[in-house]
């Protein structure tokens, strides 16, 4: 496996992570959280951020070049690594909802429904929302919020701040290279990643980012004393990534 990094509890890989998880054995991660990659509605113009590619990517609908994984080919190795009573989050926007949910909670194949296998999967415990801030045009009304669907694999185990609200107000605020532009346009905040990490998980546990980015979730494992593996198929999201879990790593000496 390529593995970039790999200090201090943390790993990280710049490869698939169909590749990576299917190296690792059953029930052998605490928690998952992750934003994988989906489309997004397609604009109407292609917008004045970015390239030739990146504008197509936009109008397309896409944000970016690795965009065609489905929930069906990750959501059953997510199953299968996840031990019994662990929590799993999944970030998606609205065109993606119903599928996010209907595929965690009956990972059957097309075959296995027309043996007549018994549906089996994850159990929706409920939709988190993450208030942003600030709000993005559209035609109807403005975005302001993502979901956070929130799953468990087996018995029920209550996280560990109940007193912790379904609305998180956490400030959508990007970092910058030194051209000023962002270094990943769906980068979503530490800050927000700590809060679902520290509820859901125990010092030095394992929490899993397959769709790593720039690297939240593995930050947040090191501010939050928690072991990560996160996987960026991008080389340049993982470089970046890898520099900043660096950095976090030497804050922490």
């Amino acid at each position: 496996m390529n593995n970039c990094f790999r200090k201090n509890g943390v790993a990280l890989f710049n490869q698939d992570c169909l590749e990576v998880l299917h190296s690792f054995p059953d029930e052998s991660i605490d928690l998952i959280v992750t934003d994988p990659p989906y489309t997004t509605t397609p604009r109407g113009n292609a917008g004045n951020s970015g390239g030739m590619l990146q504008k197509k990517i936009n109008k397309d609908g896409k944000v970016f070049t690795h965009n065609s994984i489905t929930a069906l080919e990750y959501a059953p190795e997510f199953y299968r690594l996840l031990k019994d009573g662990s929590h799993c989050y999944i970030m998606t926007n609205h065109i993606h909802l119903i599928e996010f949910l209907n595929t965690f909670t009956d990972l059957r194949t097309d075959e296995e429904r027309k043996q007549g296998k018994k549906p089996y999967g994850f159990h929706f415990i409920k939709s988190l929302i993450w208030n942003k801030g600030n709000k993005i045009q559209g035609q109807f009304y403005m975005s302001q919020f993502e979901y956070i669907l929130f799953f468990r694999k087996g018995r029920g185990v209550k996280i560990n701040n109940c007193g912790t609200a379904d609305i998180l107000d956490i400030p959508n605020k990007k970092t910058k290279g030194a051209d000023g532009k962002n270094l990943h346009d769906t980068e979503k905040p530490v800050e927000l990643m700590k809060i679902l990490i520290e509820n859901s998980s125990q010092p030095n546990q394992i929490v899993l980012d397959p769709f790593a980015g720039i690297g939240g979730v593995p930050r947040a494992c090191i501010q939050s004393g928690r072991k990560c593996i996160a996987c960026e198929i991008d080389p340049t999201y993982c470089e970046t990534m890898t520099e900043l879990v660096e950095s976090e790593t030497l804050c922490k000496l």
